[in-house]
């Protein structure tokens, strides 16, 4: 079994990293409350998760903390606070019929981890940093993990690692 305290030890023995760009920020969170407990937290991303799935914005930006970091560290995007919203309709313009499947799910206090899968029609233009694809009409199924620690049962960050090789390879960017 793995030994959370000593991690948590461990994490708080090392020094803050310089303050530099948001991917870079780490998150200090206050003591765990009732919100953040497991309960709470597991039915907290079923409410997260189902709203993504209803493309809901505003259900996904109330769930957030104030300054809270989105960073989706595969396709080199991070949006912080107030530019998360449409950092999130963004994708939704992108894709705009995209579900997600959890494949499993690890809650403890303060923190999600789910593996999910994402399928999606390729109907916009598609954007990685320099790279675009123009729409193929093509769906695409692509895997990946969330990182998501809560604060005060809301989600103080969300770091996102995606399989973009397969997403490139299925919309014709990739041999």
């Amino acid at each position: 079994m793995f030994n959370w305290d000593l991690l948590d030890r461990e994490c708080a023995e090392k020094p803050e990293p310089s303050q530099g760009a948001a991917s870079a920020r780490s998150v200090r969170l206050a003591p765990m409350g009732d919100a953040d407990g497991i309960e709470a937290l597991t039915e907290a991303i079923e409410r997260y998760n189902e709203a993504w799935n209803a493309h809901d914005v505003d259900a996904i930006v109330a769930m957030h903390a104030p300054e809270m970091v989105f960073a989706n560290h595969t396709a080199g995007e991070s949006a912080d606070g107030e530019e998360v919203r449409a950092h999130i309709a963004s994708i939704f313009e992108t894709w705009p019929d995209l579900r997600f499947e959890t494949r499993r799910l690890y809650v403890r206090e303060g923190l999600v981890v789910q593996e999910w899968t994402a399928t999606a029609t390729h109907t916009n233009v598609m954007r990685r940093g320099e790279i675009e694809a123009a729409p193929s009409g093509k769906e695409v199924s692509w895997d990946g993990i969330d990182s998501i620690p809560f604060e005060n049962g809301l989600v103080a960050r969300k770091d996102v690692y995606s399989d973009s090789v397969s997403i490139l390879r299925q919309v014709g960017l990739l041999d």
